[in-house]
């Protein structure tokens, strides 16, 4: 309070015209009222700092406890955001090195499929320059055979006549390995039209040329060997590595895109924690401003009321000194002096105390402007109207500072009950999309069972189609193997046959290197055709059993055909199916990935929503604690000081209205 109780009994003392000394025998000693007046002014001051005190420690309780857990929070997020920031850098590098690999991995297979192509068009070009090598040589050597054979056999004056003679010609004129004189000799051997000229030194210059050039061909074929077994090696060797790089590629590409995910997660959440982070520094600076600003406030606060407290229990204690009481018996004027002071002046006292009276409520102010009217001095109210002017002034800045605090109070109230419905919805949101999120993995989760239970089946039939595709091709070749060599047998047969029925069919089947000039009796060519006559139906059954062989060998042949293509078809259909599918679990893989990160950053959004959530609950309960006495009691305490100073406004009116001469 701005007016002490000094002040007040200084101008009681200076104050209006002491009532009759009837008013005051019937009342009782004026001064005990005074105390009385006093003490209850005391317990009423020490009853509202008590009250104060306990919502101020409540306040400062909410404070301490709100700076606590958002010092946490802080604390938590630094740590948060460099974790993040450390896990960000490291995902940014591995997506460069996946990147990089993924580069080096194409490259390495495109070289490996250039090396496969290079080394396939070199092999043809070997294969195709051994094949002319062979055929010539294989050729020559036959018609060095044939020549060999001839000369030893005196034929050959026949020889000279045939194509393996030019040929052999060729051979001789071509031979970087003969000497001079032996090519010389062939070729004159070769010129003359009399093979009975020949020599034995031709036949062993040809022998021995026939076996260097068997030993080239030889030489060729193990070279030629050689090659191709290079060539498969270096073609499984690159289809491996091929192989081995596309499921790199493949790893690598899926590598990338989970790594691309987790970065944008992250930098999510970091941005995230980064807002949170700011909002809690912003609101922990605000609360310690706050906290700090509302105990300077209540420093002054208790300076005051203790203060007030002191003056009341000194003029307790002073008035209620022996000493004083023997003054105030001293002073006490008697009956007779009361009858000396005007009756105006007593008349305006009691009609200024009927008017503070009339308000029915009693207040400080009001019982200080009674306990001021009650002094004895003479009928000057100049301080008594000074002081209700200072009451009305101190009850006007009252009601404006309650105005003031309770619009505070309402709008903050109305603010953080906001805060907390928008709390409680992000809460609501959060859990909703968790449970979004954790259906869609379980849904996710069921595909990717699904699916891969169906590779296991696809993989299942590919091998039970795998091993009937070769039971039935081992049938195939069996079958083939078995008719062929029955058809060989009966063909054999056949030409035994013939070389006695029919020795015309067996000569032509010889080779003219192994004619001979003999010539059949007239007797056993008559027998030969009369048993050839014979065995014609038992050439026919061979044929026919050839026929049904060969029939049945060519049904087997398309049947095989046939379950190759089908075969092969449901391979290259299978292998479709398994891509698609693949590619479908990757995809899954992904979207469950994305359901996963989607579930942890719900749930981090739904951990922050909670801690504001009960921040705002806490500074609720600090607001409530602060401003729910005002509230509650606005109206009537503004009814009462509207009482107050509409008591004191017509006690000023009575007092500075009196007219009056004192006797």
């Amino acid at each position: 309070m701005k007016i002490t109780v000094a002040a007040l009994v200084a101008a009681s003392a200076e104050g209006a015209g002491v009532a009759q000394g009837a008013a005051l025998q019937s009342h009782g000693n004026p001064i005990r009222r005074v105390v009385t007046m006093l003490e209850n002014i005391q317990k009423k001051v020490e009853t509202e700092g008590e009250t104060e005190t306990d919502l101020h420690e409540k306040f400062m309780c909410g404070c301490k406890t709100g700076s606590a857990s958002y010092t946490q929070s802080i604390s938590d997020g630094g740590a948060k955001v460099e974790q993040l920031a450390a896990q960000l850098t490291s995902a940014q590098a591995q997506l460069e090195q996946a990147k990089s690999d993924l580069a080096g991995h194409k490259s390495d297979r495109e070289a490996a499929k250039a090396a496969l192509a290079s080394a396939k068009a070199m092999r043809e070009t070997e294969a195709k320059t051994f094949a002319g090598v062979k055929a010539e040589q294989e050729t020559n050597i036959a018609a060095m055979s044939k020549a060999v054979a001839a000369i030893e056999k005196g034929g050959g004056a026949a020889f000279l006549q045939t194509d393996a003679a030019q040929q052999l010609r060729n051979v001789a004129a071509s031979a970087q390995g003969m000497s001079g004189d032996a090519r010389e000799e062939v070729l004159a051997f070769l010129d003359q039209s009399d093979s009975s000229e020949a020599s034995g030194e031709i036949l062993g210059v040809l022998k021995q040329l026939g076996d260097e050039m068997k030993k080239d061909l030889k030489d060729a074929t193990a070279v030629e060997d050689a090659a191709i077994a290079d060539y498969n090696g270096l073609v499984s060797a690159k289809n491996a590595e091929v192989a081995t790089l596309t499921s790199a590629i493949e790893d690598k590409i899926t590598r990338i895109g989970e790594t691309g995910l987790l970065i944008e997660d992250t930098k999510a959440d970091a941005k995230d924690t980064a807002e949170k982070l700011q909002e809690d520094k912003e609101f922990l600076a605000t609360l310690k401003s706050d906290c700090a600003k509302r105990a300077k406030e209540w420093d002054a606060v208790c300076k005051e009321r203790a203060a007030e407290l002191l003056a009341l229990a000194d003029t307790i204690t002073m008035l209620n000194s022996d000493d004083a009481l023997e003054l105030f018996k001293k002073t006490l004027p008697s009956a007779a002096s009361f009858m000396q002071v005007s009756i105006k002046a007593s008349t305006v006292k009691a009609r200024a105390l009927a008017a503070i009276r009339a308000a029915g409520k009693h207040s400080v102010h009001l019982d200080l402007l009674a306990l001021a009217l009650h002094g004895k001095t003479s009928g000057d109210f100049t301080k008594v109207i000074g002081m209700i002017d200072d009451m009305v002034s101190v009850l006007g800045s009252e009601q404006k500072d309650d105005e003031e605090k309770k619009e505070y109070c309402g709008s903050e109230i109305d603010a953080t009950e906001d805060k907390i419905k928008g709390h409680e919805q992000e809460i609501k949101d959060s859990q909703a999309a968790i449970a979004d999120a954790k259906e869609t993995l379980a849904t996710v989760d069921q595909e990717i069972a699904a699916l891969a239970a169906g590779l296991e089946a696809l993989d299942a039939s590919v091998a039970t189609a795998t091993t009937q595709r070769k039971k039935e091709n081992a049938a195939f070749k069996d079958l083939r193997a078995s008719n062929t060599a029955a058809m060989d047998l009966v063909e054999m047969a056949k030409k035994r046959l013939n070389k006695f029925y029919n020795p015309k069919l067996a000569l032509v089947a010889t080779s003219f290197l192994q004619v001979k000039s003999r010539v059949q009796p007239a007797a056993a060519v008559a027998l030969v055709q009369k048993k050839s006559e014979e065995s014609a139906g038992v050439m026919a059954m061979m044929d026919s059993l050839v026929a049904e062989l060969e029939k049945e060998t060519t049904v087997a042949e398309t049947d095989e055909k046939d379950a190759q293509s089908d075969y092969e078809t449901f391979m290259a259909d299978s292998k479709k199916m398994r891509a698609e599918n693949t590619k479908i679990i990757q995809d899954k893989t992904s979207a469950k990935a994305d359901a996963t990160g989607a579930l942890e950053t719900h749930g981090d959004v739904l951990a922050t929503g909670q801690k504001k959530l009960k921040g705002a609950e806490e500074q609720l309960g600090a607001l409530h604690g602060d401003c729910d006495w005002l509230l509650a009691n606005f109206d009537a305490r503004k009814e009462a000081r509207a009482d107050e100073v509409d008591s004191l406004k017509k006690a000023k009116a009575v007092l500075s209205g009196a007219d009056f001469v004192q006797e």
